[in-house]
């Protein structure tokens, strides 16, 4: 193990380097140049370090990447190259490195990350049976990737998301995520001359919204958010239609049905209104059941590379992981950067940690192409 940890060492000033590099090449999601020039920059990097292109996939008019060494179906990597930050973020958000920590937008979401994965396969002396996946629309759900990565997955023993870390902990688990959006149709009149005539969707809204707040069960871990809501169109007009935007958390596979159920049997409330429910379950949870044996390694791993105890949590968010979980693939996720701050002004990333990362990744990639799960 200290071989692994020696050789990622060595190259720590070349990993900086990199995540400057990629940091500097801006990708809003929406924005397909921007995207499409990170994906260079990314392609760039991935080949120089492992010595292999990539296959350039592109679904939905976008692009991704995916390197497969031999077989590739011991160990998929998985990681993003989209952020939430436009074009411009490095006037205001400047790369910089000071104090130990690394600043920059999409640095710790998840630029680093990409940069230790690739790092991480370059001090391997065989790939075969590694496929690497990276992604450019994680950010705004994976619409045009998702079935590349569930192809993916059900073809790997074990999948490893390079997504950034929750406090320096492994993320375990994911809830799984629902969304909804609720279409309400009522009548218009004269809010003064006959407001009687109209059948008003802001009260059938109001009724709705505590109806669906109430699926909830925080003992079970789940959560039921009325988020977004909108009605009417002027104050003297009994307002005629009205919207809410719904998100539902899920630790377990039957609470997400259990909701999902619920929300399509709720009925109007008032005479006359109508009800039209779009969305549903969207990312499946990621349980502890799909990681355990993967963080049982990446434990014993941590500690003989001299790195001490590992830790892991469950987190609310979603990522790729719970697509890669839901197939059934063993996943462990937050193997990327530690730090925090993800899509908000504080994004960091801490430098003394990424060496030890990156080694975690090579010596479970090293493992695990030998000893599958």
């Amino acid at each position: 193990m200290r071989d692994l940890r020696a050789a990622v060492e060595a190259r720590s000033a070349g990993l900086l380097s990199d995540i400057e590099e990629l940091v500097f090449v801006e990708s809003p999601t929406a924005d397909l140049a921007a995207v499409r020039e990170c994906a260079e920059a990314v392609a760039g990097l991935g080949t120089r370090l492992t010595g292999r292109s990539p296959e350039r996939l592109d679904a939905g008019g976008r692009p991704h990447l995916r390197w497969r060494f031999g077989s590739g179906d011991r160990v998929l990597l998985l990681g993003h190259f989209d952020t939430v930050w436009p074009v411009g973020s490095l006037r205001t958000h400047p790369f910089a490195i000071e104090d130990g920590r690394l600043t920059g937008p999409g640095c710790f979401d998840m630029k680093a990350g990409l940069a230790q994965l690739f790092h991480a396969l370059s001090v391997l002396d065989d790939l075969d049976g590694v496929t690497v996946l990276v992604t450019s629309d994680e950010e705004t759900g994976s619409r045009t990737s998702r079935s590349l990565i569930e192809d993916e997955a059900r073809r790997t023993s074990a999948a490893l998301i390079l997504e950034a870390s929750e406090e320096g902990a492994l993320k375990t688990a994911r809830k799984g995520v629902s969304t909804y959006d609720l279409r309400i149709t009522g009548r218009a009149a004269h809010a003064g001359l006959e407001p009687h005539r109209g059948v008003n969707a802001t009260n059938e809204l109001a009724h709705q919204i505590l109806a669906i707040s109430a699926l909830g069960d925080p003992e079970a871990g789940t959560s039921v958010t009325p988020t977004v809501a909108s009605a009417g169109t002027t104050r003297n007009t009994v307002p005629a239609s009205a919207e809410l935007l719904v998100d539902v958390r899920a630790a377990t596979t039957a609470e997400q049905d259990r909701v999902d159920t619920a929300i399509r049997a709720l009925p109007p409330a008032l005479n006359g209104a109508r009800l039209e429910l779009s969305g549903g379950p969207d990312r499946p949870p990621l349980q502890e059941s799909s990681s355990a044996r993967l963080f049982a390694r990446a434990h014993r791993l941590y500690g003989e590379l001299g790195f001490g105890s590992l830790s892991g949590v469950a987190v609310g968010g979603g990522s790729d992981g719970n697509l890669t979980a839901g197939v059934g693939a063993p996943t462990l996720d937050g193997l990327g950067a530690v730090g925090g701050g993800a899509h908000a002004d504080h994004e960091h990333v801490i430098v003394a940690e990424l060496p030890r990362r990156t080694a975690l990744v090579a010596a479970l990639v090293r493992e695990l192409t030998k000893e599958p799960v």
